[in-house]
This record gives structure tokens, C-alpha cells and sequence, in this order.
């Protein structure tokens, strides 16, 4: 049996995960280019496969087609808006993912993000290293009113996080209104801080909810590119309605968009779930879920 890994660090921090599909005698493929793969690289790679430890790879209808021997996809992470779930049915594969893994690991990140924002400490390192000695006045999480966009499990750590260093929460769930402390429209009015943690690829973020936001308010985006309009987010950081942003998930990966131009732009290249805990955590779930539904 033949089992292809579509993460690019597959393995790379323990040997847990593997361990448990080569003692089953499986023959194990990493992704050769260390970075998402394409459509086209994708199908080559799934060639003989039974199954596939997957990452952000577009797996389709055409995917489908031209892998009949696919049996099974464990999606080592939560989102599998990447997957077409019907097609997936449509061909008998079995699709699972990995919804507690990244928790912890994405909660944290986005406190550590937004610590460095509200206190400068990229701007004032930069200064430092250029020889400025520069006092740079920053901001307290306790009493920041941070809206949350997106309820699931990330959404709910992350609040937790936040709350335990007093700031006040609101949260809007398009999908959990009972979630929902306010509209979508009033947490923008009144928020200092914006989290995006929604699944799907459906733009959130784009001129009419900016133009909703104080002047000088903080955004972060640890969920998906797509959620924010990249060119209405780029003006808005050159003109300082946004203050500063962190984006994890960037719109295209290796990215070398024009948000790089940005000072007051921190991008990170997909690394929220990159903690060994993390990694060994949501690697071991997803073979394991693969394993059950090779039936091995």
C-alpha cells in the first residue's frame, strides 16, 4: 500500500507519525517541493497512491478522476475547504481532518502577533539595529475591545487568551449565531482589534468593512488569504487606517504580493501550527484517521 504526504514538513520534528505507517509496511512519498503543490504536481503525485496526508492542495473532480486508486485523504490540519467534499463522495474517498491539533499553537501566535503590534517591538528592533534609539509608545491588550470573526475551536482559545489579559470580546459566528455578541457591522464599528478565525475562502474583509473600522485599528488573519481583499487591505495599510497587520495565510504561497511593501505589515509564511507539540499532535490524528479508513 502507497500513501503520499501533501504537507510540506511532513515528519520533519518527530518521527511519531511516520513510525506508525512504516511498521504497517507502507510505502510513505513526502511531497518532493516542500511547498503547496499545484493541481498538475498534485495528480502526478498521488500516482498508485491508496492514500494521501494532505495540506492545502487543491483536490478536485479532475484530481479525482485521474486517481482512481485514491482511497482515503486525512487532512492534517482543520480546514478542508480545499477538498471538493462531493466529488471526494462521488469517487468513494473518505475525507477526515484534524479539528483540536492546531488550537493551541494558532491561539498562541495570534497573542504573540498582536503583542508585537500594540507594543512595536518590530518597529523599535528595526531601530535599534539601525542605530536609532527611539522610545516608540505602545498599547495594552487589557481594555482593547478585539472582535472575533469566526467561533470555532481557534476562535474560542483565542478568546480565552485575550480575556485572560482583560480585553473586552466580541465575537461574530456568520454560521453560530447563538455565538454572536454582535453584528458583523457593530464589532467593526467598534473594535480597536480585528481576528479573522472563519473557515472557507468567501471574502469577509474587503472596502465597505474597512471603511466601517476606527481609524488606526489593528487586523489580523491566521485563517485564509482570501477572507481580506489584498488590494483594499494594501491601501489601507499606505494610508494608515490600518495600523498594523499580521497575515499566517496569505493569498498565494511562497507570497511576494504587494503587502511586503508594507512597514506596518508583519507576515508570517504559514507557520501558526509549527510548535513540535503541534505538529506531533496533528500528524499522529491524521494517520491514524487514515489508517482507519484504509481499514488497516
Amino acid at each position: 500500500m502507497k500513501v503520499v504526504v501533501g504537507t510540506s514538513s511532513f515528519a520533519d520534528s518527530n518521527d511519531r507519525a511516520m513510525d506508525l505507517l512504516l511498521e504497517k509496511g507502507i510505502e510513505v512519498v513526502k511531497n518532493p517541493y516542500k511547498r503547496k503543490m499545484t493541481e498538475e504536481e498534485i495528480i502526478v503525485h498521488l500516482s498508485e497512491a491508496d492514500g494521501l496526508l494532505a495540506g492545502l492542495e487543491p483536490l478536485n473532480e479532475n484530481v479525482f478522476q485521474q486517481a482512481p486508486q485514491l482511497k482515503a485523504i486525512a487532512r492534517i490540519g482543520i480546514g478542508i475547504d480545499n477538498v471538493d467534499l462531493e466529488a471526494a463522495k462521488r469517487h468513494g474517498i473518505k475525507v477526515s481532518n484534524t479539528p483540536d491539533g492546531p488550537t493551541q499553537a494558532v491561539a498562541e501566535m495570534t497573542l504573540t502577533a498582536l503583542l508585537a503590534l500594540l507594543h512595536q517591538i518590530f518597529l523599535a528592533n528595526e531601530d535599534v539595529h539601525n542605530g536609532v534609539w527611539k522610545k516608540r509608545i505602545g498599547y495594552s491588550i487589557s481594555g482593547t475591545k478585539i472582535l472575533v470573526i469566526g467561533y470555532g475551536h481557534i476562535g474560542k482559545k483565542t478568546s480565552d487568551l485575550l480575556k485572560s489579559l482583560g480585553a473586552e470580546i466580541l465575537v461574530y459566528d456568520k454560521y453560530d449565531t447563538s455565538a454572536s455578541t454582535c453584528s458583523l457591522e457593530d464589532g467593526l464599528r467598534n473594535a480597536d482589534v480585528v481576528t479573522l478565525h472563519a473557515s472557507g475562502n468567501e471574502e469577509i474583509i474587503g472596502n465597505r468593512e474597512i471603511e466601517l473600522m476606527k481609524e488606526g485599528v489593528i487586523l489580523l488573519n491566521s485563517a485564509r488569504g482570501a477572507l481580506i481583499n489584498e488590494n483594499v487591505l494594501y491601501d489601507n495599510l499606505q494610508s494608515g487606517k490600518i495600523a498594523g497587520f499580521w497575515g499566517d495565510a496569505l493569498w498565494q504561497e511562497p507570497y511576494r504580493g504587494k503587502i511586503c511593501e508594507c512597514k506596518n505589515a508583519v507576515l508570517t509564511p504559514h507557520i501558526c501550527t509549527y510548535t513540535t507539540t503541534c505538529r506531533e499532535s496533528m500528524e499522529t490524528e491524521a494517520v491514524k484517521n487514515l489508517l482507519r479508513d484504509l481499514g488497516i
